[in-house]
Parts: structure tokens; C-alpha cells; sequence
């Protein structure tokens, strides 16, 4: 509204932008749930017996790639000799579409445990020519790569809640689960610094990784307000 408003003062149709005016919330009540690393092995245990299931959500875990970007990926995007993966593109609308911000072009590593587990899916894939779907849809031939929506209902959704995530009815679950954990874990956990985890989920500005992916973390803030109470001289030793 304030492109038409600003196109009819332009033209002197109107005498003011009235949507100058209007403040519009940047903030979203929306927290993703996070899963530690001892739940996502466990996810991966769930799906071991599925070679393709178990390799895509292994590489979203450790790339944090969107699930869009993930489904993209041909063979000849795995730089093997260079450790990284070339995100260029995404899958939408039934093809390829360029990637969500001009930050998302880009790299993302691939460490050798990474490298060594997409290698023994692409022996197996029936589809492993350089210009196959890294993750095909095996019904539709790999003509087309894996649905993300289809896997995450009929596989990673109830993965999850039986390896113990807690997720509500209705409540969002999928890839960028898989997207948060990462990113918070390596903040709050790893202690990373926040300008390595901004390059692994290639953000424009660092402030979106720490606001929208490094979610606050009751241990560590427990573990922070403990050192404060222990510099003050409280010894842990007084809680009963």
C-alpha cells in the first residue's frame, strides 16, 4: 500500500502517505521446537532401514539446509574434492526457482562424516547421475525430487514423536526443526561464534541467527545465573 500511495503522490493524486503512519510488528509469538542431538539420533535410528529417509534428514540436521534447498540438490551440487555443497537453487511450484535471498546462494560445508554417508547413498541410489536428485522420488522415477511435505507426514512427523519429541496437534513440525536445532545448539551448546553459524544457515544479517534461530536455553541460563550467585559467594551446596 505505501508503493501505490507513494506512486499516487508521485502523480498528485493524493497529498500524503497515510501508511508512513502505520507500525506494523516485526515479532512472531511462533518458537520452533528444538531437538537435541540425542533425540535426532534417535530419529535417525527410526528411519535406518530406509537408506534415502535416513541420509536426507541426516544431511538437513548437519547443513541446516530449508527444505526447499534440500530437495533441490542434484548430484553434481555435492563438491566432493572441496567440502561444501552448492545451494544455487530451490524447488517450488513443481521446478527450480532461485534461492529465498541473495545470502542463501551460497556454500554450505560438508564434513567428512557427511561426505561419507551421501557417498554411500549415491552407490546405492538408483538415480546417481550428476544431474539426478540427490533425494529423488523413487514413485515418480526421480523425475521429480522427494516430496518434503509427504515425508515429513508420513515419516519424519511420527519419527519424531516416537523417539520422544513433544509435538502438539497441529503444531508446526518439519525441516526447519531440523534448522533451529542446529543453529541452537551450536550457539547455546557448542558456543560457536555467532559469525560461523550465520555462514552455515547463510543469513543476510548475523541478527537473524541469534534472534530467530538461537532460541534461549533454561540450562544455560540457569548455568550463567549460577555463576553470578556463586560469584556473590552462594555456594551451591546451600539449595535443599
Amino acid at each position: 500500500m505505501s508503493r501505490v500511495y507513494a506512486v499516487g503522490f508521485a502523480h498528485e493524486k493524493v497529498t500524503k502517505n497515510p501508511v508512513f503512519a502505520v507500525e506494523i510488528s516485526t515479532t512472531s509469538e511462533y518458537e520452533a521446537i528444538v531437538i537435541p542431538p540425542p533425540q535426532t539420533v534417535a530419529i535417525l535410528g527410526l528411519l535406518a532401514n530406509n537408506l534415502l529417509h535416513f541420509t536426507l534428514v541426516l544431511t538437513c540436521a548437519a547443513t541446516a539446509l530449508r527444505a526447499s534447498e534440500i530437495v533441490a540438490l542434484r548430484w553434481s551440487d555435492i563438491r566432493w574434492d572441496e567440502g561444501r555443497i552448492r545451494i544455487s537453487k530451490r524447488w517450488a511450484k513443481g521446478k527450480d526457482g532461485k534461492p529465498k535471498t541473495d545470502a542463501s546462494d551460497d556454500y554450505v560445508p560438508m564434513h567428512p562424516v557427511l561426505a561419507l554417508s551421501l557417498k554411500d547413498w549415491q552407490r546405492k541410489s538408483p538415480y546417481s547421475k550428476s544431474t539426478d536428485f540427490v533425494f529423488p522420488s523413487i514413485k515418480c522415477k526421480g523425475k521429480v525430487p522427494l516430496s518434503p511435505s509427504t515425508f515429513v507426514a508420513d515419516h519424519l512427523r511420527p519419527a519424531a514423536k516416537l523417539a520422544g519429541v513433544v509435538i502438539a496437534e497441529g503444531e508446526r513440525f518439519g525441516f526447519h526443526n531440523l534448522r533451529h536445532s542446529l543453529s541452537n545448539w551450536l550457539v547455546n551448546k557448542r558456543k560457536e561464534n555467532p559469525k560461523t553459524v550465520q555462514g552455515i544457515l547463510r543469513h543476510g544479517r548475523i541478527q537473524t541467527t541469534l534472534d530467530l534461530y538461537s532460541q534461549s536455553d533454561l540450562e544455560e541460563m540457569q548455568k550463567a545465573q549460577g555463576a553470578f550467585l556463586g560469584e556473590m559467594g552462594f555456594a551451591t551446596g546451600m539449595v535443599q
